[in-house]
């Protein structure tokens, strides 16, 4: 269960005094995990010190064992976990500068949200199928569904 602090982070978020300079919908996504293994570095000030997996925001954070090894556990966490990363480092800075959250934000991120586990719920049906038809047509629709629900992740 989330610690009460978790549960109330978004709702403070709304009342930050400061903005996004670039925002949400005129971003340029770039999506590389050698570029969030950057920005994250940037927004720990390159002080590896203070690294902590998913920037603290996730239920492993703390407990993979990151204090022995900074370096490599935040390129296993780019690399293995590259959405969620992005997202630390988004919700890190914008938790250090004050950054509140807008309305199009929340509404961006439950919309695509929404939309992607529709994607991977209708993914998972075509696999079921799939495997009891044994049909390679269904099995390329899965496929395609689970390319799709994986870049609109990934977005």
């Amino acid at each position: 269960m989330a610690s009460q602090q978790y549960v109330d982070k978004p709702h403070a978020r709304q009342s930050y005094r400061n903005a996004w300079h670039i925002d949400l919908m005129n971003t340029r996504y770039s999506v590389s995990p050698c570029a969030s293994y950057l920005l994250r570095k940037c927004a720990l000030y390159n002080d590896m010190s203070r690294y902590t997996c998913c920037a603290g925001y996730m239920p492993c954070s703390g407990k993979c064992g990151e204090s022995s090894c900074l370096e490599f556990c935040l390129c296993t966490e780019v690399f293995l976990s590259f959405c969620n990363s992005v997202a630390s480092t988004r919700l890190l800075l914008q938790d250090e500068f004050d950054i509140q959250t807008t309305k199009f934000d929340n509404c961006f991120i439950i919309i695509q949200s929404g939309f992607m586990l529709c994607l991977q719920q209708l993914a998972c049906i075509f696999s079921i199928i799939a495997m009891i038809v044994g049909s390679d047509e269904i099995t390329e629709a899965f496929q395609s569904l689970k390319c799709l629900a994986d870049m609109t992740y990934c977005t």
